[in-house]
Parts: structure tokens; C-alpha cells; sequence
């Protein structure tokens, strides 16, 4: 009996362990695929999945130890593998990984102009005149920015995933409830986030937990309702010199190394394996993450960036070249909103506006300010991601319409 039980045991916490690095460590996605379904369900259960492949772990070990049951080999592979794999997963997961969605420091333009060169591309967030700027290479790792006391007072948190290029800032609430906003894995080259609160996995790019997914339309994803996705912020991208010229007083985040010795030397680390994984990313058409569950779409480059919305069940996206060949200023309509994309060449910067104007609009600046009317930035803007990840979530786009 402690034979079997040893084997047993010892069998299903590398098994355990070898799912958890699969589903949650990042790395082996860079080689295989792996299914949602497995990612979603490690993050609902990850502890209780621990919990087991632990105990099992322990029970090998009193049966060893104890009652001399197994090949000594047998085991010392065993407990290197499932204490190794699980250790470097929680790491890289809690540790490496740890966001920063009330604690980020946000500092001067002067300051950060040490840490941030001036044709940079920043994710900029906005409220009442007090902007954020979170400069890509800084946002890359963290890929949650927020403070406590807020953006001019509201609760907002500025979400960043390096493999889809995309930054959004959302209020992490829904329906007066807390979303307790955690990093655990990426799926479909885009975040996946997980709201510690419920256990649930959220999808970065939609907005709201799986639990509170429609499953009854064969159309795009969409909550039960609406009220059960965050409040997107407009977000919008420029250089780091236009943001500048822009706001003068406007505060960047930088994610400074931490003055605890461990966490200093794994930031390193994690900095340094980011960074090149990366740059691959942005500089070879193929994605280096095999966990896409649609077969690339061709009708543009893959890593074309592309400015996405998705209203109803319309979606459409831009490129950037397409709309300054166009004279510089766009106006269309999705799921029958009509909306403005308009290229400042000052402030290095493509925006989208909502056009309530009930006309075309020939004319806009950085500020929203047409001829008759001031326009407000669009909340359903998805600012330069990829264009493989857009059409990874929204297959059904358009291209670059027009009106």
C-alpha cells in the first residue's frame, strides 16, 4: 500500500504542477498551444489546485521517508519538478508579475525625462484637464497603473498588455461591486486578468468577467447586460515630446526599480526576458505567443497597428497611415454612432471623436474643438493595438471605412 501510494501520489503533484507552468507560466506558450478552458480553470481554482498537488507531494514524502516505499530517484525527481515548477510559477505570476492598481507613482515631466526619451509612445489618460502619461517600457511589466486617490478624483486604473500593444483604462467596478484586479495569465496574445473578489478570469480587451458572458448569442462576446462590463476611459496614444507640448503639467508614470534586494534582482530578470520577447513581438510578423484560436487574419500585416471600436455588434478599425493618406481626418459611423478619427501631426497623435454634431466634421484639434461644436473623445477606442489581436477578438471587422 505505500508503494502504490507513493507512486500515486507522486504522479499527480508533478502532474499538477506541470498543468499549473503550462496554463499559467507564460513560457511554455511560446511553444505550444494552450486551451482557454485549462487557463480559466487554473485561475478560478488555482489554490485549491496547490492545495492538492501540495498534499499529494507531502503524502510521497511520508511514504518515502517514512516507510522507505519507492525508488529514492523517484522521488528527489518528483519533488524537484513539482516544488520548482509551482515555486517559479507563483513567482513569476505574484511576484514577477505584482501590479501596481493603487500604488503606482506617477512623477514630473522633467523627472521622467531622464527614464523616457522624447519620441517614446505614451498611453495617456485624461480627466478635467489632469493627464497621465504611462510610457510603454514602463507600463510593459506592471501592466496595471492606478493611485488611491484616483485620476482628478475618479476611480480609474490604466490596463496594459506588451503582447497586444493595447492600454485601456477602466474603472474597476460593476454594478457597485468592487473588481479586485489581479495579472495571472494572457490567452488570444492579450491580458487576462483575474478579479480576486470572485476567483473569475476577465479578458482585457472585452471588459468584463467570463461569469457575467452571454453565452446564448452565436455573435460577439458581450455581458449579460451592459451594466456588467467596467466604465471604459478614452485612452489615446502619442509621443512622449507631444504629450509634452500638451500638458505641461502633466505627471508620467515610472516604474522605478524597488529597494528590497530580492524584488530588485527579479524585476531584472523579468525586465530583461520581457524585453526580449518584446521586441520580437514588434518586429517579426509572427506572433511569438502559439495561443491564437482563429487562423491569422490576412487582410492586413500582422503586426499593423490598428485603432479598433466596437459598438453593439458592429467593429471596425483604422490604420493610422490610412486616415493621415486621407487628408488627416475621417468621418464614419459604428452600429450607427457616428464618430471622427482625426491625426494631429503637433501633438503625434491619432484620436477619436464622438460626432454629435448631426453633420460631417472637416476640421477638429487635439482638444476635440470643431467649427461649431467641441466634441468628446470616444470611450470605445481600442488605441494601436496589433491587428492580429483585434481580429483575433473581433473577426467580423471592417477595415478603414468611410462614410
Amino acid at each position: 500500500m505505500a508503494e502504490l501510494a507513493f507512486y500515486v501520489t507522486t504522479a499527480f503533484s508533478v502532474l499538477v504542477a506541470l498543468f499549473y507552468f503550462r496554463d499559467l507560466g507564460d513560457i511554455p506558450q511560446l511553444f505550444i498551444t494552450t486551451k482557454r478552458k485549462n487557463v480559466d480553470r487554473f485561475i478560478r481554482h488555482e489554490y485549491r489546485f496547490l492545495a492538492l498537488g501540495l498534499g499529494a507531494w507531502l503524502l510521497s514524502a511520508v511514504a518515502h521517508l517514512g516507510f522507505e516505499a519507492g525508488a529514492s530517484w523517484v522521488f528527489w525527481v518528483g519533488t524537484i519538478l513539482t516544488l520548482g515548477l509551482i515555486a517559479f510559477t507563483w513567482i513569476y505570476v505574484h511576484l514577477g508579475l505584482r501590479n501596481q492598481k493603487d500604488k503606482a507613482l506617477f512623477y514630473s515631466i522633467e523627472d521622467a525625462k531622464e527614464f523616457v526619451s522624447p519620441t517614446t509612445q505614451v498611453i495617456v489618460l485624461e480627466n478635467n484637464g489632469v493627464a497621465r502619461a504611462h510610457p510603454q517600457s514602463q507600463i510593459m511589466r506592471p501592466h496595471l497603473a492606478g493611485t488611491k486617490e484616483g485620476l482628478d478624483g475618479e476611480n480609474v486604473v490604466l490596463t496594459f498588455c506588451a503582447i497586444a500593444n493595447l492600454g485601456l483604462g477602466y474603472t474597476p467596478e460593476v454594478e457597485g461591486q468592487n473588481i479586485d484586479l489581479e495579472v495571472l495569465a494572457q490567452h488570444g496574445n492579450n491580458l487576462v486578468l483575474r478579479d480576486n473578489n470572485t476567483g473569475e478570469p476577465l479578458q482585457q480587451i472585452y471588459g468584463f468577467r467570463a461569469k457575467d458572458q452571454d453565452v446564448s448569442t452565436d455573435g460577439p462576446a458581450c455581458p449579460l447586460r451592459p451594466s456588467l462590463t467596467m466604465r471604459t476611459w478614452p485612452t489615446f496614444r502619442m509621443t512622449f515630446r507631444g504629450f509634452q507640448k500638451a500638458y505641461p503639467e502633466g505627471q508620467v508614470f515610472l516604474n522605478k526599480p524597488p529597494s528590497n534586494p530580492f524584488l530588485f534582482l527579479l524585476d531584472m530578470a523579468m525586465e530583461l526576458a520581457f524585453t526580449a520577447t518584446i521586441q520580437k513581438h514588434h518586429t517579426e510578423a509572427k506572433p511569438v505567443m502559439q495561443n491564437l484560436e482563429r487562423p491569422i487574419d490576412p487582410r492586413l500585416p500582422t503586426k499593423s497597428y490598428v485603432w479598433g471600436v466596437n459598438i453593439g455588434d458592429d467593429a471596425c478599425c483604422w490604420t493610422d497611415d490610412f486616415v493621415v493618406e486621407n487628408g488627416g481626418v475621417i468621418n464614419t459611423d459604428v452600429d450607427g454612432q457616428a464618430l471622427v478619427l482625426s491625426w494631429d501631426p503637433i501633438f503625434e497623435s491619432l484620436n477619436v471623436w464622438i460626432n454629435d454634431t448631426g453633420k460631417p466634421v472637416n476640421q477638429i484639434d487635439f482638444w476635440g474643438k470643431a467649427p461649431d461644436a467641441d466634441l468628446q473623445r470616444s470611450p470605445d477606442v481600442k488605441p494601436g493595438m496589433f491587428w492580429h489581436v483585434w481580429a483575433e477578438f473581433f473577426p467580423h471587422t471592417d477595415i478603414n471605412r468611410v462614410d
